[in-house]
């Protein structure tokens, strides 16, 4: 028994040793390709599949959702042949912004890949993590499934429109260096069908819109990087807008970057002093205390965007799963107070910086 258990120090001790796998590196010049690029990257650190849309119910009552799915590759020795290795690590966020409730409705679960229980596989979209789901099918729509007791959604997405390829054919930087970068591209103006629930509120039929983003990198944020504000809105009349802006950690802008597409198919994308976020309205998390700002000016270029939330608590903490607390919220665009489509507006870093 000693013998044995003076093995099992040795090989403890040695897998400990064991340098940490290298993670690809997102380069320049690279092109996505598909269908290989709807699937996983597991070469890479990180990784999400994000879905937000906007839906009603037949009395016409909008709620906004939001489901992600995230891949983690760990430093865990690669070369440790057992099946409990901790090498891949799935993680799903799930939420439900329903103006009744006043707050997010939102549940979050984590998993090691394995043992058919939790998966992100290659060559398309086939996310598991127990019993949610997103499967991309043969006819390009999407498949999502999520079942809690917080919130149940059962939903079909079909793409009505091309791919939207970000930053230069999918290499999208986030920082003045081209190593702080990432493979990024986005799936607009989903048409959305099927079902929605939440504790205290039975399924009910729901039709709407949606916006998809896939991104994997392994270095994206520079050091002293505290977070992002982004938005992606399906625009009435079927134009697209994407925009972020990485923000330091002693404030101020490290970089921008946003695109636009119109209904024609024209794609505009405006480089980092185009793009600006400036605040118009705070909200201050009685949970937290962080002050964000849910209603905001976004400047593309010649274009301005005011951001106007659904409901100002949309925030989420997530620290049992990717430890991040962060906002993420349905909102309207809007221009002289006439609207222009609806989205989602993500904030991060608003706690404490953001840990990739």
């Amino acid at each position: 028994m000693r013998f044995i258990l003076l093995i099992l120090v040795l090989l403890i001790g040695l897998n400990a040793r064991a340098a940490p796998p290298d993670f690809a590196a997102v380069t320049p010049g690279a092109s996505l390709s598909f269908p290989r690029d709807y699937g996983a990257h597991p070469e890479f650190r990180t990784e999400w599949w994000y879905v937000t849309g906007w839906v009603e119910t037949p009395e016409g009552k909008p709620l906004g959702f939001q489901v992600t799915f995230f891949r983690s590759r760990t430093e865990h020795n690669p070369d440790n042949p057992s099946a409990f290795a901790p090498r891949q690590l799935v993680i799903g966020h799930a939420a439900l912004s329903d103006p009744a409730v006043g707050r997010l409705v939102h549940d979050q679960r984590s998993a090691r890949e394995g043992f058919g229980l939790a998966w992100a596989r290659t060559g398309n979209t086939d996310l598991k993590l127990d019993d949610w789901r997103m499967v991309r099918g043969a006819d390009g729509g999407y498949r999502v499934t999520i079942r809690s007791g917080e919130l149940n959604l059962e939903l079909r997405l079909r793409p009505t429109q091309p791919v939207l390829v970000q930053g230069e054919g999918g290499y999208s930087r986030k920082g003045p260096s081209p190593r702080h970068a990432s493979y990024y591209y986005s799936e607009p103006q989903l048409e959305v069908t099927g079902s929605a629930g939440r504790a205290g509120m039975a399924p009910v039929a729901v039709k709407g819109s949606a916006w998809l983003d896939h991104e994997w990198s392994s270095e994206a944020l520079m050091p002293d990087a505290a977070g992002w504000d982004w938005i992606g809105a399906n625009l009435d009349g079927g134009g697209a807008l994407m925009a972020f802006q990485i923000r330091a950690k002693g404030g101020g802008k490290l970089w921008a970057h946003a695109s636009l597409r119109e209904a024609s198919g024209k794609v505009t994308r405006f480089a980092p002093e185009q793009v600006s976020f400036t605040p118009q309205t705070r909200w201050k998390s009685p949970r937290t205390q962080a002050d964000y700002p849910v209603g905001t000016l976004v400047t593309t270029g010649p274009h301005r965007w005011q951001i106007v939330p659904l409901q100002p608590d949309q925030e989420l903490d997530s620290r049992r799963s990717t430890g991040a607390v962060y906002w993420e919220g349905a909102v309207t665009i809007q221009r002289d107070g006439k609207r222009l489509g609806r989205g989602y507006l993500e904030m991060t870093g608003y706690v404490q910086p953001m840990k990739m």
